[in-house]
Parts: C-alpha cells; sequence; structure tokens
C-alpha cells in the first residue's frame, strides 16, 4: 500500500496493539526446502486450469500476480514463473508452531488466518519493553527459528495496526504513533478501509469520495443513505481512526472443512467418492491437529452450472475419523440425487466442534472399536516425519492424470 509518509515516527506510547502477518507465507515455507529458487518468481497453486494462486513471491508480484487468481491468468503475467503444488499439511504445521511463538510473547493472541494473527502486548511491557521492541523481537525470532520473515504493525487499534503491517511489507516494522493515526489514515485510498469491497468503493466514487480523508469529512447521514445505517456509522468512524474492538485469545474453530474443484466436471461416483475419501482424510487430521471431535458431517456439491447442494447429518458420537466421516459423506452423496451429475466442486465439513480430551464414545451392545483412529494416529505421526503424502489409504494411490485439481 502506497503511502505520503515512509515513517511517522518510533513513539509507540499507547500502542499496545500489534498485527504480524507472514511475508508470502506459503511460498516463503516452500523456499525453506528449495532455496535454489531465492529471487524466482514462485506461484504456489494449484497448476491445473482451474486451479487458483495460494501464495507468490514478491518477484511475481511485480508481474502483477496475486493471491485468488486463476492460474491461467497468473501464468500469462509471468509465463517464467515456477510453479510448486500446494503442501497443506506443512502450512498448517509451521503456522501452529509461528503460534505457538507468539504465545511465548503474549497470551493475548488472536489467529485470524494462518498466516496472521493479532497480539496485545500492553501486559508484557515491564517484562520485554516497549511494543515496537516486543515487534522486533518477534521478527527476529520468527526469522531464526522458521527462516521465514514476518511484517510487524503497531499501532493503538487492530484496524489502524493490519493496515500499518500491509504498509511494512515486505520484511518491515511500521509504528503508527497514537497522536499521528489521522495523518496515516486520511491520504490512504478509500478502498483501504476494513468492509469497503469493489461494490462499496463504486457507491463511494460515485459521491466523490476516493480518500479515506475525503469519507471523514462526509456527514454521516450522508453516508447512511448511500450505504445503509449500520455500514455508513462504522466506515466514517474508521476514517477517524476509531475502532474499540480488542483482541480475543483463543477464538475455538466453529468448523473445520476443505473442498476441491474438479480440473474438468466429472459424474462418474467412483471418482467422486475418492475424492470425498482425500477430503475425509483431510479433515480428520485437521481436526486431530486442533484437538478437536465432532458431531455433523456434511458435503457440498457444486454442479457445472454453478448451482450448490449441501447436506448434512448429526451423529450420536463426536469423531475425528476419516474413515467415520467418509462414510457419511458417501452417503449424503448417495442421498443427494447427483451420483449421475457432473460436479465441478465437492466439499466435506465438520461442525458441532468439541475438544476430544474431553469427548465420549459410548459402544453399542456387540460393538467393537475399529482400530481406525489408532491407525490414522500412527498415519498424522508418519505425515509429521516424512510428509502428508507418504502415507495414504491404498484408493488414494493412482497416478496424478485423473483430472482433480490437488
Amino acid at each position: 500500500m502506497a503511502h505520503p509518509e515512509s515513517h511517522l515516527g518510533d513513539d509507540d506510547t499507547g500502542c499496545p496493539i500489534l498485527h504480524v502477518d507472514m511475508d508470502a507465507f506459503f511460498a516463503s515455507v516452500e523456499l525453506r526446502e528449495r532455496p535454489e529458487l531465492s529471487g524466482v518468481p514462485v506461484i504456489v497453486g494449484a497448476p491445473g486450469a482451474r486451479g487458483v494462486v495460494l501464495s507468490a513471491t514478491y518477484e511475481a508480484r511485480r508481474f502483477g500476480v496475486h493471491s485468488a487468481m486463476p492460474m491461467t491468468q497468473a501464468r500469462r503475467l509471468c509465463p517464467r514463473a515456477v510453479i510448486i503444488p500446494p503442501s497443506h499439511g506443512k502450512y498448517t504445521e509451521v503456522s501452529r508452531k509461528v503460534m505457538e511463538l507468539f504465545g511465548t510473547f503474549t497470551p493475548e493472541v488472536e489467529p485470524i488466518a494462518s498466516d496472521e494473527a493479532f497480539l496485545d502486548v500492553g501486559g508484557a511491557r515491564k517484562r520485554l519493553g516497549r511494543p515496537a521492541a516486543i515487534a522486533a523481537m518477534i521478527r527476529e525470532r520468527v526469522a531464526a527459528e522458521h527462516r521465514i520473515t514476518c511484517s510487524v504493525g503497531v499501532a493503538s487499534s487492530k484496524f489502524v495496526a493490519k493496515l500499518a503491517s500491509r504498509h511494512a511489507k515486505p520484511d518491515g516494522l511500521f509504528v503508527v504513533p497514537a497522536a499521528r493515526v489521522v495523518d496515516f489514515l486520511h491520504p490512504l485510498p478509500v478502498g483501504a478501509l476494513w468492509g469497503v469491497g469493489e461494490r462499496t468503493e463504486r457507491s463511494l466514487l460515485r459521491l466523490g469520495i476516493r480518500t479515506v480523508g475525503d469519507l471523514a469529512g462526509t456527514p454521516v447521514e450522508t453516508l447512511q443513505r448511500e450505504l445503509g445505517q449500520a455500514a455508513g456509522t462504522h466506515l466514517r468512524e474508521l476514517a477517524w481512526g476509531r475502532d474499540e474492538r480488542r483482541v480475543t485469545p483463543h477464538v475455538p474453530d466453529r468448523s473445520i472443512g476443505a473442498e476441491e474443484t474438479f480440473v474438468t466436471d466429472i459424474d462418474d461416483p467412483v471418482r467422486i467418492r475418492r475424492e470425498l475419501l482425500r477430503l475425509s482424510e483431510r479433515v480428520a487430521a485437521r481436526l486431530r491437529e486442533g484437538g478437536h471431535v465432532g458431531r455433523t458431517i456434511s458435503v457440498k456439491l457444486r454442479r457445472a452450472d454453478f448451482t450448490t447442494l449441501s447436506r448434512s447429518r448429526t451423529l450420536r458420537d463426536a469423531t475425528d475419523v476419516a474413515q467415520e466421516l467418509y462414510a457419511v459423506a458417501c452417503d449424503l452423496y448417495a442421498a443427494s440425487g447427483l451420483e449421475k451429475t457432473r460436479l465441478r466442486l465437492v466439499g466435506v465439513r465438520v461442525e458441532n466442534l468439541l475438544p476430544a480430551d474431553g469427548a465420549t464414545r459410548q459402544l453399542s451392545l456387540g460393538e467393537r472399536e475399529t482400530g481406525w483412529r489408532e491407525a490414522e494416529r500412527a498415519m498424522d505421526r508418519a505425515a509429521r516425519r516424512f510428509g502428508r503424502d507418504a502415507v495414504l489409504p491404498a484408493s488414494l494411490v493412482r497416478p496424478p492424470t485423473d483430472g482433480v485439481d490437488l
């Protein structure tokens, strides 16, 4: 994000909020194992025609490549880029360790994605020093212990800290002094505000509002009339740097899911069930990594015309076992009436999450333990040591030309 001032001063008085954002996270994790690609345009994403960019190095971003862009467009913009298929388990593990590192500085950590979090370090000042000094220590430890870089914004509120970290990228630290919040915000384009998407931005541009300062000077009644009362009031508050939200640590996951878009639309039930197994394996691994079990299992089925059908079932006992998720997912797919319908996307999700330590399983009379839980935990141990694809169900071991966007 461009800003007319590259330095607003070092006064971090009244600025206990940090926003820490990993730089090109997925790509940076991949480059740890492929240092020969340092300085080369690298894109992480599924290479198929329907794949999207998950992450891109800054060398690739100079060509206009960005996350969520269709891979076909990214290839046109940067034809010499090296394409690396994603390794989700690897990113999850690094993310977990980085979040644990943040917790050694303060218990007030609010992850908002796998690669970013808010920290309130107000209570750590006596032990560790001023907020900017703590931010510098975090950056040093992330680089030393995980061999990736991060950018940190230091400010008086979450909203301003997030903007500051963006201004610090890549691999930087930016302090917005509490007394200079308005100086920092008002020259920014209005699209920088949280809640201003393309549609809202077009509405504001029609009113002649191009910068945050323009919006701050617009009567709130005008904004409410154009955007609605709640949105108009909220955006004007942000334009003056007013954000009362606190850092909320340990927000529990409400659901865990995974989905996949096929390279070409598929109506083969065998291949679709095989993808449901793959997704069930991925979701179950994430449940176990997070210490969760869940009772409600749902499948998402998107037709070739983009219409989407969802079906769910709530179990008697919560589970984190892929084979149990898969069995329910297959039943839901069979009951959907879409077994001969061409599908573009399938997904599996688990809701009604509970802590795994507190969950109990009640066996019915004559029912035996299947052993799947122990087997899958052994697979988890192998995956942590050798990589997620080291151990797979036999039905998932197949040539890579089966048409699924991995």
